[in-house]
């Protein structure tokens, strides 16, 4: 797997979830350099505003503040267990529960605070590569596992075949060469021969017959 990592950062959103107490000038100055540009969201009553489901992955970046206890909730993939774009945490109060909270919110990287210019790019980096190499782990992990629910069909198909009177070699190879010119995967290829062959004939065009009187049928 050739993973290339994302080194300029420019033109990216930092969504930094935190109360403004001078920390942060450090950040914000640091990110304006890389190309990124800063936003607070608003916080009412204990809860960030941010919406959530309009993120973009391939633009935004989540700064989350471990000490706001509950202000943000993301939900993470069940199974990459990753949020719907890079979340940094920055850490003060170096608590246990509050790492755990950073990390069941998909951080893939840490800040510690008050922040240092110098580190900002370290955990900007690793923070976005990591969020990406998972999601292209994961991505891949997803076709593989259609794949190999796919090879039941391709059993199938090749036995259909073999059937017909070609042997094991020739019938897969037939398939793969059909899949091919209809420029589709083995797999699904397979999947949609078989759902064909498994369709009822059409019966729409074959003559009914209607019965007369006396049990005589006339075809229609």
């Amino acid at each position: 797997m050739n993973f290339r990592p994302l080194q300029n950062f420019k033109g990216g959103r930092a969504i930094i979830v935190a109360k403004r107490s001078g920390w942060e000038g450090a950040l914000e100055t640091t990110l304006a350099k890389l190309g990124v540009s800063s936003e607070y969201p608003e916080i009412v009553a204990g809860r960030v505003q941010v919406d959530v489901a309009g993120l973009q992955p391939e633009r935004d970046i989540l700064f989350i503040d471990g000490d706001l206890d509950g202000a943000l909730a993301i939900e993470v993939n069940p199974g990459s267990c990753l949020p719907p774009v890079p979340v940094i945490g920055l850490v003060g109060v170096e608590a246990p529960s509050r790492l755990k909270a950073l990390v069941n919110l998909g951080a893939t990287s840490f800040l510690r605070k008050p922040v240092h210019g110098g580190a900002v790019y370290t955990a900007l980096f690793m923070g976005v590569n990591q969020f990406l190499l998972r999601s292209d782990m994961y991505a891949r992990l997803q076709d593989l596992e259609e794949r190999r629910r796919g090879r039941r069909a391709v059993v199938r198909a090749i036995i259909l075949l073999m059937q017909g009177g070609l042997d094991e070699d020739a019938a897969y190879s037939q398939l793969r060469r059909e899949s091919m010119r209809a420029r589709q995967n083995l797999e699904l290829y397979c999947e949609e021969l078989l759902s064909k062959r498994a369709r009822p004939p059409d019966i729409s065009c074959r003559t009914t017959s209607t019965t007369l009187q006396g049990g005589n049928k006339r075809a229609m």
